[in-house]
Formats: C-alpha cells, structure tokens, sequence
C-alpha cells in the first residue's frame, strides 16, 4: 500500500509517496510563492502530485489514498483551510475536496502540528509509545496529543494549541490575541524579541554584533558564555519547561517530543529542559516521562502527511 503525502507550508510545498512503513519512494518539492494567491498555489500543488505519482517506479502503484499536512487552523472534518498566518487568502478553501477532484483519489486534510505529531508516533520518537505530547517549537508554538494510539483532536479540531497556554497573565501580547501565551515568550521570533529588549539595558553582549539577531543566535552565544544571551536562554528554557510540566501533569503521557528550529539547540535545550520539568511536576512518574529530541527532520513533513492519510 502506498499513499500520497503532500505537504504545504507558507515557504515550501512537498509531495511524497510514501508506503506503509513510512519508506519514502518519491519526493519532491517546490516554493510555494504564497503571495500569488490560492488558485496559483492550488495549480502547483496539483503539478507537483502529478510529478511524484509519474516518478520512475510509481506509475505502476496503487495510490490508495491522498494524506495532506497544512498549516492551521483548519477544518479537518470539512477538508477546509480556514485562514493561515502564512497563506494570505486562504480563506475557507476547500483544499481537501479540490485535491480529492484533481486527482482522482480520496483525501484527507490535518494540521502540521498534527500530522507531524502523528509521524513522530508511528515512525520517530515515539515509536512504540502508546501515547505522546509533540510540540513544534519554532516561528509559532504548535502540538499534537496521540492518546492510546490516536491523536487527540477535541473539540472542533481545537486540542493541542500547547502554544497558547497562558504563562504571564499581562505578558507579551500573542499573534492568538491573548497576552502571554507560550509562544509570545519561547518561540523563535519571540526569543529574538526578548534578546533585542535586554539589549536595551546597555549592558555589553556580543549580541550588539549580530545585525539581525535570531533565536539560533542567541542560542549560539549562550553556549559561547555571553552573559546577556545566556540570561534570555534561561528564561526561554524556564518558560517552555513551565508549558511542558502543565501538559505532562495533566496529560501523563508516555513520552514528549520536541521538534521545531528551536530544538536544533540539542543539550542546550533539553538538558536544562529535563531538570526543570522534572522539578516542577509533583504528581505524575515525571522520571518515567522521556523528553526526546524530534528524530524524523527535514521528513517529517511528508511523513506526516503520510500518516494523515494512513490513518484514515
């Protein structure tokens, strides 16, 4: 059994196939060019498909199904894209629906967050857990539950928005509207953002050199001793640890997973991430509860797509 998997982000569009044991057979990708408007984006994404279902070696497969990742919200039950931050004009579009026509194959509409959740479960760091938290840390703060075996959608696809816990009642306010959420304070823009206010108290930092500071640079300089970097990675660790230890309490997963360009820091992250974590949760196995780096990279779009579309 194979399955078509097709990945689509505010900068990148991906198709794969994939078979059931998550081998990736084909793949390919392209830019998304959001600017130009859905109806272009569509066109490539359907071009692209073609692309991977006529590679060498494909043609001959059955494509039993078609599994899509998409950045949220969406409306999974509809197969629509509601309005992403990232594809202006995305309104309500039918994606799922447009795709299933063009191609000739049913198909089935997630969240990125979801289906990366989903691939991590079946083919990465989750595999052979029984249930896990994934959180995505990077531009936003996003999460998928999979609970004995299947991911958690909740109410109106609303369940694991692990972003938008609120942490500082009047802290920094958040893309969601609300004020101090875990992604106004730990995400990668957000990190940049505290890194460029610490500044301002005039004390000396190499940070001052950076022309355009990012969250890997503030990460960089951390390791590298530099005072002021290491106070704002502190608080960034202290603050995820603070989003982790709630969803573990009350959650009790098996394992955690953290993915996202933030985690690309390694031991800086989840070394100090594991202690603090395992310091504030008081009720739950906490020591029984790995925290584990992502394992399936650059992949885990397809993969996630895939596992959508294997899920059914």
């Amino acid at each position: 059994m194979a399955v078509l998997a097709l990945d689509i982000g505010g900068t990148k569009l991906a198709a794969g196939i994939v078979d059931s044991g998550g081998s990736i057979l084909a793949r390919a990708e392209v830019p998304t060019l959001a600017a130009e408007g859905p109806e272009r984006v569509l066109d490539r994404i359907i071009r692209l498909a073609k692309v991977v279902m006529s590679a060498p070696g494909i043609s001959g497969r059955t494509i039993q199904r078609i599994g899509i990742g998409c950045a949220g919200p969406v409306d999974r039950q509809a197969g629509l894209i509601l309005n992403p931050p990232n594809l202006p004009g995305w309104i309500r579009v039918p994606l799922a629906d447009h795709v299933q026509k063009a191609l000739g194959h049913p198909a089935v509409l997630d969240n990125d967050a979801n289906a990366a959740a989903l691939a991590e479960f079946r083919y990465g760091a989750g595999k052979g857990a029984n249930s896990l938290v994934y959180l995505t840390v990077s531009t936003g703060i996003g999460g998928g539950i999979i609970l004995d075996g299947k991911l958690w959608h909740g109410l109106k696809d609303g369940a694991g928005e692990v972003g938008h816990m609120t942490l500082v009642p009047d802290g920094p306010m958040c893309g969601c509207g609300n004020r101090g959420c875990l992604e106004a304070l730990a995400s990668g823009p957000s990190i940049a953002r505290r890194a460029r206010e610490a500044l301002g108290t005039g004390r000396p930092s190499r940070l001052r050199e950076v022309q355009a500071i990012t969250a890997a640079d503030v990460a960089r300089l951390a390791q590298e001793g530099d005072t002021v970097a290491a106070e704002v990675w502190t608080a960034t660790v202290e603050y995820l640890a603070l989003g982790v230890a709630t969803v573990v309490t009350i959650i009790a997963p098996e394992r955690v997973v953290i993915g996202g360009g933030v985690a690309h820091a390694g031991d800086l992250l989840f070394e100090p991430l594991r202690r603090e974590v395992r310091h504030r949760v008081k009720l739950v196995a906490v020591a029984s509860i790995p925290i584990l780096p992502a394992a399936l990279g650059a992949d885990v779009g397809i993969l996630g797509a895939a596992a959508v579309a294997l899920a059914g």
